[in-house]
C-alpha cells in the first residue's frame, strides 16, 4: 500500500511541476504575441479553467491580471509542500 501511495505522490508531484512550467509558458506567450499559434489555444484550455475562478474573486488590478500570480503561489506555497510531506511520509519513511 505504501508503494502505491508513493507512486501517487510521485505522479502528483510531476503534475504540479509540469503545470507550473505550462503556467509560466502561458504567461510568457501572453507577453510576446509573436509566439502565438494554434498550440496556445490548447495551452489556454489547460490554464484558463483554473485562472477563471481566481479572476472572479480577485479581478485585475489596474489592468494587471494577478490571477496568474495567485495560482502560482497556491501551487508553490500550498500544494507543493503538501506533496513533499506526502512523499516524505509515504516514500522515504518506507525505506
Amino acid at each position: 500500500m505504501s508503494s502505491l501511495l508513493c507512486l501517487i505522490t510521485d505522479v502528483v508531484n510531476w503534475a504540479v511541476t509540469v503545470y507550473t512550467v505550462l503556467l509560466i509558458v502561458y504567461a510568457v506567450v501572453s507577453w510576446i504575441p509573436d509566439l502565438r499559434g494554434r498550440w496556445v489555444d490548447y495551452l489556454a484550455g489547460l490554464i484558463e479553467p483554473l485562472l477563471m475562478p481566481i479572476r472572479r474573486v480577485i479581478p485585475p488590478i489596474g489592468g494587471i491580471d494577478v490571477a496568474f500570480l495567485v495560482l502560482l503561489l497556491i501551487l508553490q506555497l500550498l500544494i507543493r509542500p503538501l506533496v513533499a510531506h506526502a512523499m516524505l511520509t509515504n516514500c522515504i519513511a518506507s525505506y
